[in-house]
């Protein structure tokens, strides 16, 4: 009868735990390299290799050197002593190492079967979870991800370079700067002056545009996002967990044409009108943009979907449309701990995706018809502590009454640059073109220090 996975050991390598163990009994630098790969206690097979190493880290955060006589004498004062098999096995350590040197190799293939062991548990609780009748499907399925996401974020191994090394890369990358005459080292945003404040949105940066309902963040971010596809041919993705996949896609037809989006909505073309959209629709066709079009989305999801188009699209620059509508797995958490927490997420995937990621957010009613501010962005004080850029779209009050003025289609927007981490604030003088929904530079700019 064959062997089942229950009957089998979980994968492990007792000698090589010994090793790794003696190696940092032997040789004081064999600590910090086990710590650099990311070696924790639970990654040892063996309880007593787990204690051990347990009072080795207690040692080193001391500042103490580990070796036998420490290592007993930590045990003794820690109460584990006989859980770790007694001093007689702590000496035995050092004598079954072939070289301290090889603590890499070690430290690594420790971690190499704790990941086994960690997968083996993530599979027995899928089965557990699927037999849980007290959970959806789609509970269990986040659960999962979620352990999976946290194995890898266990294995992220961190390392150091000396300055030296940084240097070099930075002077290089200035010298290309240099050569190539393009003050735009990021991804252009398609507003000159936007550009000329920072340099095109950055690569790891978390972008944050926000605006009161309905002034035009989402068109704003369409506009961009064309841009950066279709005229620029690098590949973005666009969330959108309020409008559906068609009706964005009307949108950018409606800007890209310059055809009014109510005569798109209704059918009611004129001969130039179509024309006009077909020759749009010809280079959006093959554009790289990749629109997610899914409600609900929760955090986990997101981060799922970004890190695939990331992989298999190269996507180069992600905008979601909006960060209010994002979900987290934990409901029962209070709301703004919610979106602290997204929007710490949000930052990491930034910097791993190594990709600017670019936000749309609401600001809170306290900014109805004034000059928004950092403090005006909603539910969480967290959003200006993460981000690196901060954008505020912003317009005068329509005035009322008989004096009033008609309504123009052309409406004067400024986009707000509140907060750059590495550079200059300023306002750059937009106008709305809204019947289309299309935002445009005006002449005149003004940037301030």
């Amino acid at each position: 009868m064959a062997q089942t996975i229950r009957d089998k050991t979980p994968p492990h390598d007792d000698e090589l735990e010994r090793a790794t163990l003696g190696s940092l009994l032997e040789d004081p630098e064999a600590v910090a390299a086990a710590i650099q790969q990311h070696l924790r206690p639970r990654d040892f097979y063996s309880r007593a290799n787990q204690r051990i190493f347990e009072a080795v880290l207690s040692l080193d955060e001391k500042g103490l050197r580990p070796d036998i006589q420490t290592v007993v004498q930590e045990l003794k004062h820690l109460g584990k002593l006989d859980e770790a098999g007694g001093a007689s096995y702590v000496s035995s350590l050092t004598t079954v190492i072939p070289s301290a040197a090889n603590i890499d190799y070690y430290a690594q293939t420790v971690k190499n079967y704790s990941l086994k062991r960690s997968l083996l548990w993530v599979a027995s609780q899928i089965g557990v979870s699927a037999y849980d009748e007290s959970k959806e499907a789609r509970e269990a399925l986040e659960e999962v991800q979620q352990n999976i996401f946290e194995l890898s974020d266990d294995r992220q191994i961190f390392s150091s370079r000396r300055i030296g090394e940084v240097l070099k890369e930075t002077i290089d990358m200035i010298d290309q700067v240099m050569k190539s005459k393009n003050p735009i080292t990021g991804i252009s945003t398609g507003f000159e002056k936007l550009n000329q404040l920072t340099s095109g949105f950055q690569r790891e940066e978390f972008i944050i545009i926000g605006a009161r309902p309905s002034v035009g963040k989402t068109a704003l971010a369409l506009n961009m996002a064309a841009h950066i596809a279709f005229h620029q041919k690098i590949a973005a993705a666009f969330f959108s967990l309020e409008m559906s996949d068609i009706a964005l896609v009307q949108r950018l037809i409606s800007s890209e044409a310059m055809v009014q989006a109510q005569n798109l909505r209704s059918g009611f073309l004129s001969s130039s009108d179509y024309k006009n959209m077909v020759n749009a629709m010809s280079f959006m066709y093959e554009a790289p943009l990749h629109i997610v079009d899914m409600p609900n989305m929760k955090l986990l999801d997101l981060r799922a979907q970004a890190r695939k188009l990331r992989a298999q699209q190269r996507v180069e620059i992600i905008f979601i449309d909006y960060l209010g509508l994002i979900g987290h797995e934990n409901s029962s958490m209070p709301r703004y701990e919610q979106i602290s927490e997204i929007s710490r997420s949000l930052k990491s995937l930034a910097r791993e995706l190594h990709i600017p990621i670019v936000v749309l957010c609401q600001l809170n009613r306290d900014a109805q018809w004034e000059v928004p501010t950092l403090a005006n962005l909603r539910d969480s004080g967290s959003i200006e502590q993460d981000a690196d850029l901060v954008l505020f779209l912003n317009r005068e009050q329509p005035k009322r009454g008989k004096d009033a003025p008609p309504p123009s289609d052309t409406i004067p927007t400024d986009l707000i640059v509140a907060k750059q981490r590495n550079g200059p604030i300023g306002i750059v003088k937009l106008e709305l073109e809204s019947k289309v929904a299309k935002f445009k530079s005006v002449a005149k700019e003004h940037i301030s220090d």
